[in-house]
């Protein structure tokens, strides 16, 4: 069978409102798997949330609400962006789902049979809202989460670990042998000196924790949630049916999340995309663990930096986080999208201010996109009423054409998606910059047919400017090509209102 392209985002943490760190990733997936449609690749996206652990077991408690209810609130929220975002994801897993957690308990219990699971015991120092234990050698000062600065707390409980130290060498030899599994490629070296610093097992149970995947041969343990978490890329993805063909619990077809006839289909999956705040968890962890079960790894692992806003770490304490939702209801869901693709190079941090979404927004959009397809359509209005199905265009532009063209998939395979934009908006510059030179409107009273020749040249291009923006800029891209199609031309709203800076 044919390998399909499968991309995914993490699952998001229904501890916390979705916000624009959220948004960032999964919009880069939704602009990659729309690339890939478009390029005839069959493609399966998926995204979704996390919904175990103690964090979200005390949010529920001073809800007075079920953990399952929180969850439920949650997770509806991200489904409801996604769908604001116009995000073409093909499946939205969530954690409690029981065909996932059927397969979490099955993994487990396949890894204690082999021995790479064992139970023992934990001392160490904790954060409860990285849900996560921390050496010496990662605290920040005083003894505090390196992430979260507050203090960690000292667990004491017994636990089975997972033999993560068994796979120092082979994830080194992998990193190795595959060096496109770690990018960017200057985020690859933090992964290769962590593993070369040693690897300990790793606690994957918890005893004081009630709200999570129970284990089957021990119900006093639930399974840790990053553990739990990560499986989610396979139990998605048909592993049930790999695991044990015979237990109906694995692969419920009512509950499967991507409808695949086959598991190796979709898997190994093409791209992990990440934040850089978990990219260790993807490349360390989660390749040991699909070691442990012979498995595939996925080909790439791909972390992307963080946004501030205004030179600020976002918080709600600062009172300063973005909300995707609302930004795009007053300025526009793909001026958003946009904008966040435009301002950084993708891989690196970012920083989000209304003014440089401003700037962007009028310089990019309303005074180059848009601007170009107003004049072009009034021009043309002047001469015909009907715009041409195609038209004989000087070969210096198809040749241009076509080498902006491999360009921009050349950025694509590179997921430099700043470099796909820069090179869209410089493409329509340039047309731009001939309506300039040549003055149409002019040449329009005094030889028609030249000035003819030039608007059709025009319109060809702008058809493909309104293809290869598409990806970014779903509903606008669709709308410039509505405008741009073979037939009447018709007057119309400008597709980029001006915003005053």
């Amino acid at each position: 069978m044919d390998k399909k392209y499968y991309i995914t985002t993490p699952i998001y943490y229904v501890n916390s409102v979705p916000h624009l760190g959220h948004a960032y990733t999964t919009i880069a997936c939704d602009i990659l798997a729309r690339y890939k449609r478009s390029q005839g690749v069959d493609v399966r996206f998926l995204t979704g949330t996390d919904e175990h652990g103690a964090n979200i077991e005390k949010s529920a408690a001073a809800k007075g609400v079920s953990p399952k209810a929180w969850a439920d609130e949650v997770s509806a929220k991200y489904r409801a962006l996604w769908k604001t975002l116009n995000i073409s994801y093909d499946a939205f897993i969530r954690t409690t789902d029981p065909a996932h957690e059927a397969v979490v308990q099955a993994i487990f219990e396949k890894l204690l049979k082999s021995g790479d699971i064992y139970l023992g015991s934990y001392s160490g120092k904790y954060c409860t809202s990285c849900e996560q234990y921390y050496d010496e050698s990662e605290m920040g000062e005083n003894c505090t989460c390196p992430v979260h600065k507050k203090p960690l707390t000292e667990v004491h409980e017994e636990t089975y670990f997972f033999k993560l130290s068994r796979y120092e060498k082979p994830l080194l030899q992998y990193y190795k042998e595959h060096p496109e599994f770690l990018v960017p490629k200057y985020r690859a070296n933090e992964i290769i000196n962590f593993v070369k610093g040693g690897l300990r097992d790793l606690s994957v149970t918890r005893t004081k924790v009630k709200w999570g995947v129970p284990v089957l041969s021990n119900p006093a343990h639930t399974i840790y949630v990053w553990f739990d978490a990560l499986i989610n890329y396979i139990s998605a993805a048909g592993a049930g049916k790999f695991l044990d063909p015979k237990n109906p619990a694995l692969h419920d077809e009512k509950l499967a999340l991507i409808q695949a006839e086959n598991f190796r289909e979709l898997w190994p999956a093409d791209l992990h995309m990440v934040g850089k705040e978990i990219f260790r968890f993807h490349t360390v962890i989660w390749p040991a663990v699909l070691m442990a079960l012979d498995m595939q790894l996925p080909q790439q692992v791909f972390a992307h930096g963080w946004w501030t806003v205004e030179g600020e770490k976002m918080s709600k304490t600062l009172g300063n986080v973005i909300d995707p939702a609302e930004l795009g209801a007053k300025y526009g869901v793909d001026a958003v999208r946009a904008f966040l693709f435009r301002e950084v190079p993708f891989g690196q941090d970012g920083d989000f201010s209304m003014t440089s979404f401003k700037n962007r927004y009028n310089a990019d959009l309303a005074n180059n996109l848009g601007n170009l397809l107003s004049r072009t359509l009034n021009m043309m209005a002047k001469i015909t009423p009907e715009l041409p199905q195609q038209a004989d265009v000087p070969m210096e532009t198809v040749e241009k054409t076509q080498k902006t063209e491999e360009e921009i998939d050349r950025a694509y395979d590179e997921l430099a998606f700043d470099k796909v934009l820069e090179l869209i908006y410089g493409y329509s510059a340039d047309l731009n910059k001939k309506v300039a030179d040549t003055k149409p409107w002019e040449l329009i009273k005094t030889n028609e047919l030249k000035a003819l020749d030039i608007l059709k040249e025009l319109i060809v291009c702008q058809r493909y400017v309104a293809k290869w923006i598409t990806p970014f800029m779903p509903t606008i891209g669709a709308e410039m090509q509505r405008r741009l199609a073979p037939g009447p031309i018709q007057k119309y709203e400008p597709l980029f209102p001006r915003i005053a800076a």
